[in-house]
């Protein structure tokens, strides 16, 4: 199977799109920071599906997707907490998750040479909801008339279901640990 397949160049795309979107935040150019945020949604949407539909998943894909998502992520966050748009203990918490589930990972890795991680329902929703108070602030920012007073909300919503990811993680690291190789 071809690794520069269409769903393999979307997820690129996504990634060549971050240092723009960056661009567009510190030049406070939020107009085109949604346009962009929405076009690396619509290419993250795109590409899973495609590649589903297509049967052109690959390993290269598996790996850059999560990563192209992380880097989406953890950049507009830092961004949006240095320019005062989420509390900064917020951004400490996402980042910290991550750091936590990418740790587990490789302590996990050496301790039973495999490295299958799946993702969870409180993984999905934590990022579910990063992905939706990222939207909710660059309309904030863009539509008069949104509803300021949704973002507290949105981001203790956030923060829980972070912490709740990051314990679960946690928790199926140590389980997976604790199990013993089946004996000879």
């Amino acid at each position: 199977m071809h690794i520069l397949n269409l769903p393999n160049i979307l997820t690129m795309m996504r990634i060549i799109l971050i240092p723009v979107f960056v661009t567009s935040i510190v030049y406070m150019r939020y107009d085109y920071a949604l346009a962009l945020f929405a076009v690396a949604a619509l290419t993250d949407l795109f590409d899973g599906l495609i590649a589903r539909m297509k049967s052109q998943k690959t390993v290269l894909g598996s790996f850059l997707d999560p990563l192209a998502d992380k880097f989406l992520l953890m950049t507009s966050f830092i961004l949006f907490s240095v320019y005062k748009l989420v509390p900064t203990w917020l951004t400490i918490t996402i980042i910290s998750r991550d750091v936590i589930v990418i740790t587990g990972w490789i302590i996990i890795y050496l301790v039973t040479h495999s490295a299958k991680v799946e993702p969870t329902f409180t993984g999905k929703a934590a990022i579910a909801s990063q992905l939706v108070l990222i939207c909710y602030i660059l309309f904030d920012v863009n539509v008069p008339g949104v509803p300021s007073y949704l973002r507290g909300y949105l981001i203790w919503i956030t923060a829980v279901f972070t912490i709740i990811s990051a314990l679960h993680y946690i928790y199926r690291g140590l389980k997976q640990a604790n199990v013993q190789e089946p004996r000879r």
